[in-house]
């Protein structure tokens, strides 16, 4: 061995020993709960207007219309994600997440509920399909947080997805509070809030685990914790961009 390898070694050595013991894995399961509870989007002043029924239906438009670019990003991002996982369990696991949102035929998934939810708010299919609503500041989140997932870790990529973990609840107020607010979107507008509580309950669950398992150090868990953060700093910078665009608008 030679004297850089030496040197190289006793970097690595120190590194090591700098690094202070993981975290429990049931502690830092609470802090992965702690800080999504703590960083999602239901907290942003928009959503708690539209939960309690202040949104104008040009807001709802906004939102809905600016939102479906998230949503056909969603597969996207997923797709990323699956390349980078070397378990084939996972890989089938994973694999599912695409079928949600696209569907397995043109008749269902995530994407085509939106389309529906547009078109109960009184938008086009053509309105949502070629973006023209679409905000700079939310296509900017939403393309960082795709390159976020092509660009950092399995392990990161995955952590970034655990606003999962509080995804059934926003669909359920959603679900309580539309048709006593907005009575005028027909219920079938509504299956998107439907379909994702159940499918954001498993995969929140499922995503857990795995970065439970993988972060098996205290820098690995502070990556998934800062995986974290960033998915909840592009969901509120997506807010964000709406809330002042509609803020701009004559109601």
């Amino acid at each position: 061995m030679t004297t850089t390898d030496l040197r190289a070694a006793a970097s690595t050595a120190s590194s090591v020993s700098a690094d202070p013991a993981p975290w429990h894995p049931e502690e830092f399961e609470q802090r992965l709960r702690g800080l999504a509870a703590s960083r999602y989007h239901d907290r942003h002043p928009f959503n708690q207007r539209m939960h309690e029924g202040a949104l104008s239906r040009g807001e709802l438009r906004m939102w809905v219309a600016n939102r479906f670019y998230y949503q056909t990003n969603i597969p996207i991002k997923d797709a990323l994600i699956l390349s980078k996982l070397q378990e084939t369990a996972h890989r089938r696991s994973w694999i599912r997440r695409i079928q949600d949102h696209d569907g397995v035929t043109d008749a269902d998934g995530g994407i085509e509920r939106w389309l529906r939810l547009g078109e109960a708010v009184g938008l086009d299919r053509s309105e949502l399909t070629d973006h023209r609503h679409l905000l700079p500041g939310v296509r900017l989140a939403v393309d960082g947080y795709v390159n976020f997932c092509r660009n950092h870790s399995a392990l990161e990529a995955v952590a970034s997805s655990l606003t999962e973990l509080c995804a059934p609840s926003i669909m359920l107020t959603r679900l309580d509070t539309f048709p006593q607010h907005y009575p005028w979107i027909t219920a079938e507008g509504l299956g998107y809030f439907e379909s994702r509580v159940l499918q954001g309950r498993r995969d929140g669950s499922e995503a857990l685990a795995w970065i439970k398992e993988w972060a098996r150090t205290r820098t690995l868990q502070n990556q998934a914790l800062a995986a974290l953060s960033f998915k909840c700093d592009v969901l509120w910078t997506l807010l964000d961009s709406i809330q002042q665009a509609t803020s701009e608008q004559p109601q």
